[in-house]
């Protein structure tokens, strides 16, 4: 049985492309997937503010922030050295790859490519195939970037 691979689509907000596949976001889908991916790389506590999930879309569309909305905005621009760099080491790169990712995976799940299941042995939920008797797919881990992690003001 041939696989479909359509495009990932929840609106069309936002848009995300690779290769010939193109996904499309509405816009609280896409915040909460940019939400999501920066506290998967551990840079921020979810239950972002408005403003903050604002600075934080900017940052994975435009790949920084001219113009700051919150103290998340700011501690980018004052971060900014360690947060960017070359590939595979900035910020930005994880932030629109786990999104990909995500609404990648999300649509072989509607498709029937893959399922989720519990397994106890990893601690959580994995992603595994049905047609190949249920075998997990690895995902590549991501980095961290506990190291410059925002934490708002009023916590400081």
């Amino acid at each position: 049985m041939k696989s479909t691979r359509g495009d990932y689509e929840s609106g069309d907000d936002f848009v995300l492309e690779y290769g010939d596949l193109k996904f499309t976001f509405n816009e609280r889908d896409f915040e909460e997937r940019c939400e999501q991916a920066s506290v998967r790389l551990n840079f921020v506590e979810s239950g972002l503010s408005p403003e903050e999930r604002e600075d934080l879309v900017n940052l994975v569309v435009n790949g920084d922030i001219d113009t700051a909305m919150s103290s998340l905005g700011d501690h980018v621009r004052d971060c900014w050295p360690e947060l960017s760099g070359p590939g595979d080491r900035s910020l930005v790169h994880w932030l629109r790859r786990l999104v990909f990712r995500g609404a990648w995976l999300d649509q072989r799940v509607k498709e029937g490519e893959l399922d989720i299941r519990w397994d106890s042995d990893f601690g959580g939920f994995r992603y595994i195939q049905p047609r190949r008797g249920g075998e997990p797919i690895d995902l590549q881990p991501e980095p961290s970037w506990d190291r410059v992690a925002y934490t708002p003001r009023e916590l400081r």
